[in-house]
């Protein structure tokens, strides 16, 4: 595929998934909880996976692919593309999702921004008053999880066809796990999206945590794949 097709992908990817999951958690999260959110994450993963992973891989998520460029499945040049398209997918997303509460006669509020503590949710029921490191932990572990099973789904030696099943339902299981607790990111693109949009004012302040800590758990999950993967070679 030309590296314009995977551009063109990934941003529609992304739009998706920020527009699928975000956009559960601003217009319907009342309705459906916390439940309902994390399948919608994972839902639309299992779509877009199906959908243009014959095009891009359907990473939809920096981090996803700085855990590729990683264990060597793609080239510096891919993952800056990669980049730049699912930044922009996502703030595309939150954009539309904007718009659409104006025409509601709303206000963003928080959004479906990643946040941490009891002054970020503002005491919101069922949000959990976590520290910054808590939070930093905690979307470290679950972002090298969801690295682990991409990496072992999409290896060579995989059972064919079930990745993207795997990689949503992961994804599910990741946002039941900490949406009490920082909104879920494990996705820079998804963060920027909604901390640009979001009135909370420490949207913008805290949205590091939420690049840096995915990028990390996302390194950490390559090389100690790689490691795995070659032991159980010899």
């Amino acid at each position: 595929m030309k590296i314009s097709q995977k551009f063109v992908a990934e941003l529609i990817g992304t739009f998706v998934l920020v527009l699928g999951g975000c956009g559960t958690a601003v217009f319907a999260g009342g309705a459906v909880g916390f439940l309902g959110v994390a399948f919608a994450f994972g839902l639309t993963i299992v779509a877009m996976a199906y959908g243009i992973g014959n095009i891009s891989g359907a990473h939809l998520n920096p981090a996803v692919s700085v855990g590729v460029f990683c264990a060597g499945r793609m080239s510096g040049k891919d993952l800056g593309v990669y980049i730049v398209a699912q930044v922009i997918g996502g703030i595309l997303a939150a954009a539309l999702m904007a718009f659409i509460v104006c025409q509601t006669g709303g206000t963003t509020g928080t959004f479906a921004a990643n946040g941490y503590g009891d002054a970020f949710f503002g005491g919101a029921a069922g949000y959990l008053n976590l520290t910054l490191a808590g939070a930093f932990v905690i979307e470290l572990v679950l972002t090298f999880v969801f690295l682990i099973v991409i990496l072992g789904v999409t290896d060579a030696r995989a059972p064919k066809g079930f990745a993207g099943l795997a990689i949503g339902l992961t994804l599910t299981l990741i946002h039941l796990i900490s949406i009490p607790l920082t909104n879920t990111s494990v996705n820079p693109a998804r963060s920027i999206s909604q901390a640009i949009f979001a009135e909370n004012p420490l949207a913008l302040p805290q949205l590091w945590v939420f690049i840096v800590a995915p990028i990390i758990g996302a390194a950490l999950a390559a090389f100690v794949y790689k490691w795995v993967a070659e032991k159980a070679e010899a």
